[in-house]
């Protein structure tokens, strides 16, 4: 099938563009699956703020077609993250906030788990939390920029959590309560904080936001691409334009949250602390808007006696990330 004759299927009203809609409905009409879930994620991107043309559609297939890097590579350069800053520039109010937002998140998690792993986990946790996590860190909201990472439905009721297997609903319980703890920081203060987003790519029924975000986060806001753990990868997703033009603005700290904290969380929290350290960034992962899998809170012989979580959390400070029970934004 020719690439025209392939948009003159996705153009459903025939009006000779492609529009986010469509390419969904699309999807979920062809039951798009794993193989066609990176096209999906770069289309997405790219009719997030308007529908695209049939030349502009066949360009980019083109593009990725002769990139090396596919779907990850240049064609990612068409997205809004490059226009001018007049144009990506969303009206945030900086206004103080003097109430935390998360403030019982360490106490949240740890009932939780008294629940999902039993006391025994719940309470080294507890003594983690006291003993090496940073507690109550004042983030000043004008100096400051937030990154949830892959706040999506896949990790509550989509195919990473069905991958899981019978004990799911179990194991994914202290991702909801991040997602959880995200939205209600977003409901406060979405217009108040510069944020943004990472997505994985995944299948239509798991690619949306977590229900919990669809009231909340713009229809039109951007957000990164990011295939692999970390949100430096690929190159071309626009994050690193995002943190360079805030830190020219005169923000010095990244506060990181989502989902999960011993995998995604972890590597691209160190890798953009690494990558950023000359400008004097400071990364920090706010513990309560992060989540893991239950099983990760639980001691393993492959992490030398401790739990995936602890050493994460312990490689995140070893590394200059600052880890936080609950940050108040001020």
């Amino acid at each position: 099938m020719t690439l025209s004759k392939l948009f003159n299927i996705l153009d459903l009203d025939n009006n000779g563009e492609l529009s986010r809609l469509e390419l969904h409905e699309f999807a979920q009409r062809h039951r798009w699956h794993w193989r066609e879930a990176p096209v999906l994620a770069v289309l997405d991107l790219l009719t997030i703020l308007k529908p695209i043309s049939k030349n502009d559609f066949i360009a980019y297939m083109h593009q990725i077609a002769e990139d090396p890097h596919g779907p990850y590579g240049n064609v990612l350069l068409n997205s809004a993250h490059f226009a001018s800053a007049t144009t990506l520039k969303r009206s945030v109010n900086l206004k103080h906030h003097s109430k935390t937002l998360n403030e019982q998140a360490g106490d949240d998690i740890v009932r939780l788990l008294k629940h999902t792993a039993g006391i025994d986990i719940a309470n080294s946790y507890k003594n983690l939390l006291n003993n090496i996590v940073r507690n109550q860190l004042k983030i000043p909201v004008d100096n400051a920029a937030l990154l949830i990472i892959d706040p999506q439905r896949s990790f509550t009721k989509g195919v990473w959590m069905k991958s899981i297997g019978s004990n799911a609903e179990s194991e994914v319980s202290p991702i909801r309560l991040a997602f959880e703890k995200c939205a209600k920081l977003l409901n406060d203060s979405y217009r108040c904080i510069e944020t943004m987003f990472t997505r994985c790519p995944f299948p239509p029924d798991s690619y949306h936001w977590d229900n919990r975000f669809t009231d909340i986060i713009d229809s039109k806001q951007l957000y990164f691409i990011k295939p692999g753990n970390s949100v430096l990868f690929p190159s071309t997703n626009g994050f690193r334009g995002w943190v360079e033009r805030f830190i020219n603005d005169g923000k010095k700290i990244l506060v990181m949250g989502g989902c999960t904290l011993n995998s995604c969380v972890r590597v691209s929290s160190i890798e953009t602390q690494k990558y950023f350290q000359d400008a004097k960034l400071q990364v920090v992962v706010d513990l309560g808007l992060s989540g893991a899998r239950t099983s990760n809170f639980i001691p393993s012989s492959l992490y030398g006696g401790l739990s995936a979580v602890e050493s994460a959390i312990r490689e995140m400070n070893r590394e200059g990330v600052w880890a936080a029970q609950d940050v108040k934004w001020v």
